[in-house]
């Protein structure tokens, strides 16, 4: 009788987050070819116009599921680039259409591409908590990002000016955000304020993310990208997409 060969438990969850990540492109395409569809016969201007601006944020969304993919190769990965590109989708899928402001101050800091993928994910799960469950009593919403590295420790923090009251209990969310944080060697915290919520991720580099980190400070020792959104007036707004002003500006 001939055994079957089972894959190694690595392997096996590769292929299905593989397998997973696959068919939600293609589900995301199916329906994005749908709408555009019915865009291009409906007759009614309005309804055209409503239907392309539904494709235009499908399209966004596909943008933020793209940069949140497994990588697919072990190299060092600027985690504040891929901040800044995570901000940006957000930007223009999410926080622009609510009115929220982002702003991310991130220095340069190579890691591993996983585990810059697992601080991705960790971030963006946070900004959407903030998202869902700030209560910004009528101010202007504001979503801090901000990420740093101190000798041999990353610290990343994520903050809104939101209420934090009936925040307390984690949500599966925010259970998901302490595990990445387990599996970067780390701990998450967080600080809940009447006006205000901040949630802090540190972990420690890895002995090659260290050397690699030691050159980025020889060369340049403090550097970093800020990333402001700000709210595209009416009348500048294209059919079918509202994407916002983002400055872009090198912290010295």
């Amino acid at each position: 009788m001939p055994h079957s060969l089972a894959h190694p438990p690595a392997l096996e969850g590769r292929t299905l987050l593989d397998e997973l990540n696959h068919r939600i492109r293609n589900e995301l395409a199916s329906v994005i070819n749908l709408v555009s569809f019915k865009a291009i016969w409906a007759d009614n201007i309005e309804a055209k116009e409503e239907l392309s601006n539904v494709v235009d944020l499908l399209h966004q969304h596909v943008e933020v599921h793209n940069i949140l993919t497994m990588p697919d190769r072990d190299a060092l990965v600027d985690a504040g680039e891929q901040l800044r590109k995570l901000g940006l989708a957000m930007c223009r899928c999410k926080l622009d259409r609510m009115n929220i402001h982002l702003v991310l101050s991130v220095d340069t800091l190579p890691l591993e591409s996983e585990r810059c993928w697992r601080l991705v994910l960790a971030v963006y799960e946070l900004v959407t908590n903030a998202v869902r469950h700030a209560c910004f009593d009528g101010r202007d919403g504001q979503i801090k990002i901000k990420l740093m590295c101190t000798r041999s420790w990353v610290n990343c923090w994520v903050s809104d000016n939101g209420s934090g009251l009936g925040r307390i209990k984690p949500g599966r969310g925010l259970r998901i955000v302490s595990e990445l944080a387990k599996g970067l060697g780390g701990r998450m915290s967080h600080t809940f304020g009447t006006t205000s919520t901040t949630f802090a991720l540190d972990f420690p580099l890895t002995e090659r993310e260290q050397h690699a980190n030691r050159a980025v400070t020889a060369r340049r020792p403090r550097t970093g990208r800020r990333l402001k959104a700000v709210p595209t007036p009416p009348s500048v707004s294209a059919v079918g997409q509202r994407v916002n002003d983002l400055a872009i500006q090198s912290k010295l």
